[in-house]
C-alpha cells in the first residue's frame, strides 16, 4: 500500500487498482474510506484510490480542523506531486465532488479532465428541492419497500431528521435493493469517520467556487443515476451547466452508485470520457 506525506506531516494512503494511465479517485461519504468504490465497474485505467485523512489506511491528523474540505485541497495537490504528474485526470463521487470542485477551482491548470459522479450540491450552492427528491423517488413506486421509503423521505424533506427515518430510505440510493446494495450500506458505518464528516463541509464558499468553475474550459463529465434521490437528474443538469465544456449522462435504472447498478454502462461512459483521444471541445453542456 503506497503512502505519501501531506503538507502538515500527515501520512496519507492510496490504493492502486488496474493498469494503464492513472486516474485519481476521490471518495464520498463524506469522509468514507475509498474501499466502497471497488474497481468502479472495471474502468480501463489505473485507479489511484485516495483514502482521505482519517479514513481507511490514512493517518488521523493532529489538527481536526484539517478535515475541512477546503484544507484537503492541499492533500490532493500533494498526491499529484507525489505521483509526479503535471496534470491529473480526476474522478470524484458524491461528497467527494465538493473537494474535487474546490481543487478544480484552485488548480485548474492541474486538471486535464474531471468526472463528477453523483455530485453533491454543497460546494456549489445549488439547492436540491424536496420536490426534486420526491419526484425522483416516485419512479420506484411498485417496489416492495417503496411505501415505507417514500413516507420516510417525505418526513426528511420536510425537515424531520429523526434517526429512525434514515434506514427506510436506503433502497432509494440504489437501482436494485439487492444483497450487494445491502452489503454496501451495512459496511458504511465502519468505513466512515463521523468526526471528520461533521467538519468536512464547514467552510465552503459557493459564491466563489461557481465563478471559478465557469472558467474551467477542459472536458467535464457529470454522470448521475436516473433514480437517485441524492443527486436528482434535475440537479445534475444544473451542476453540468456550471461548466463551459461539460457532458451530462443520466444512467438509466441506476441510483447513487451507478457502477454497481450497471457496471458495463458506467465503464463504457466513463472509460470513453477518459480515453486518450477526445473529440474536439464544444461549448455548453452536452445532453445524453
Amino acid at each position: 500500500m503506497p503512502t505519501f506525506t501531506s503538507y502538515d506531516g500527515t501520512e496519507l494512503a492510496y490504493h492502486l487498482i488496474g493498469d494503464g494511465e492513472p486516474l485519481v479517485c476521490i471518495p464520498g461519504g463524506p469522509m468514507q474510506a475509498s474501499a466502497y468504490l471497488g474497481d468502479l465497474g472495471g474502468l480501463p485505467r489505473q485507479l489511484v484510490m485516495l483514502d482521505l485523512r482519517g479514513t481507511g489506511d490514512s493517518a488521523v491528523p493532529a489538527d481536526p480542523t484539517s478535515y475541512r474540505c477546503d484544507r484537503q485541497v492541499t492533500d490532493v495537490e500533494a498526491l499529484r506531486n507525489h505521483l509526479d504528474l503535471d496534470q491529473i485526470d480526476l474522478l470524484a463521487h458524491s461528497a467527494g465532488t465538493n473537494l474535487a470542485a474546490l481543487y478544480v477551482a484552485k488548480h485548474p491548470n492541474r486538471v486535464r479532465r474531471y468526472a463528477a459522479i453523483s455530485p453533491s450540491s454543497f460546494a456549489v450552492g445549488i439547492p436540491i428541492t424536496a420536490e426534486m427528491r420526491l419526484e425522483t423517488a416516485r419512479q420506484r413506486a411498485g417496489e416492495p419497500w417503496f411505501d415505507d421509503a417514500y413516507a420516510a423521505l417525505e418526513h426528511i424533506t420536510s425537515g424531520n431528521f429523526a434517526d429512525n427515518l434514515w434506514p427506510a430510505i436506503r433502497p432509494l440510493s440504489h437501482g436494485r435493493w439487492d444483497a450487494a446494495a445491502q452489503a454496501l450500506e451495512a459496511a458504511t458505518p465502519s468505513q466512515q469517520n463521523e468526526e471528520a464528516a461533521a467538519i468536512y463541509a464547514s467552510a465552503l464558499t459557493p459564491d466563489e467556487t461557481r465563478p471559478a468553475l465557469a472558467t474551467f474550459a477542459n472536458p467535464v463529465l457529470v454522470l448521475a443515476g436516473r433514480t437517485d434521490v441524492g443527486t436528482p437528474p434535475a440537479f445534475a443538469t444544473q451542476y453540468a451547466d456550471l461548466f463551459p465544456n461539460a457532458t451530462l449522462t443520466i444512467q438509466p435504472a441506476s441510483g447513487h452508485f451507478p457502477w454497481m447498478d450497471d457496471p458495463a454502462a458506467f465503464a463504457a461512459a466513463v472509460g470513453d470520457f477518459f480515453s486518450p483521444v477526445r473529440p474536439a471541445a464544444h461549448h455548453g453542456p452536452g445532453r445524453q
